[in-house]
């Protein structure tokens, strides 16, 4: 067998998930369906880096899969490319060692979120980033921000439920870009791994604090005292992106 590493972006507005579920549409799903489909009729199966939820878009999911057989990448990446749903687009395609696995092995992954602040909103974004029309001071944002630098215990940030013993991640880079034009905030987090909606708990924690509802000082709080209760609402998922995952060699 032959282990291959393939990079993928994907619209997520009308996936349930990337994680292959009973009687909805996801993203591991459809690109197994093609890849039986180069593998003769021969089922395959895919892993991937990280679950992104319904409606959460990617510029670069990495998943592996193995083939009985040696195959040119960019061949194999035009056949993905090409037959797999529009929704999906393949990157890049490698060959790996059969130690690389695309969950497993040690990486960091960057996400964005995306805000719309336009009054009214910008209906072609209605996908693609979470609209939020009430005022908001970006000072207080960006005070706010490197608060969540560093390695913490992010259960306060968790949603609920989580089967997750170990809440310590460390994020070493949280910055927010102001795209005036657009009406957008582009909110960027960067880190050795990120707890189930533990971003979009956070945006919605910080985008509070911009609006005057809690102090700068909430996000210490938060992270010591480990309670959900004293953060922000979950923000929508449709403005959040996995954008790069990086790998240690």
């Amino acid at each position: 067998m032959v282990r291959y590493k393939a990079t993928i972006s994907y619209d997520g507005y009308a996936f349930a998930g990337f994680q292959r579920q009973p009687h909805a549409r996801s993203v591991q799903e459809e690109f197994e369906k093609t890849l039986t489909q180069i593998n003769r009729g021969a089922p395959l199966v895919v892993h991937g880096a990280g679950r992104t939820d319904s409606g959460v878009h990617a510029f670069g999911q990495v998943l592996h899969f193995d083939l009985p057989e040696k195959r040119d990448v960019e061949k194999l990446r035009f056949a993905l490319d090409t037959q797999t749903p529009e929704d999906i687009d393949v990157i890049a395609v490698e060959e790996v060692g059969d130690d690389f696995h695309a969950r497993y092995s040690k990486h960091s992954k960057t996400y964005e979120f995306l805000v719309d602040i336009g009054r009214p909103k910008n209906p072609m974004m209605r996908h693609y980033a979470t609209h939020y029309p009430y005022p908001l001071d970006i000072g207080l944002i960006e005070k706010a921000l490197p608060q969540l630098v560093g390695k913490h215990d992010f259960t306060g940030f968790t949603a609920s439920g989580t089967s997750v013993e170990d809440k310590v991640r460390t994020i070493t880079e949280a910055s927010l870009k102001v795209d005036a034009a657009k009406n957008l905030l582009i909110f960027t987090f960067s880190g050795n791994g990120f707890l189930y909606k533990q971003i979009r708990n956070m945006v919605g924690t910080l985008l509070k604090i911009g609006n005057g509802r809690m102090p700068v000082e909430q996000i210490e709080k938060i992270l010591v005292q480990k309670d959900r209760n004293l953060a922000g609402p979950t923000a929508a998922p449709n403005g959040l992106y996995l954008k790069e995952i990086r790998y240690e060699e």
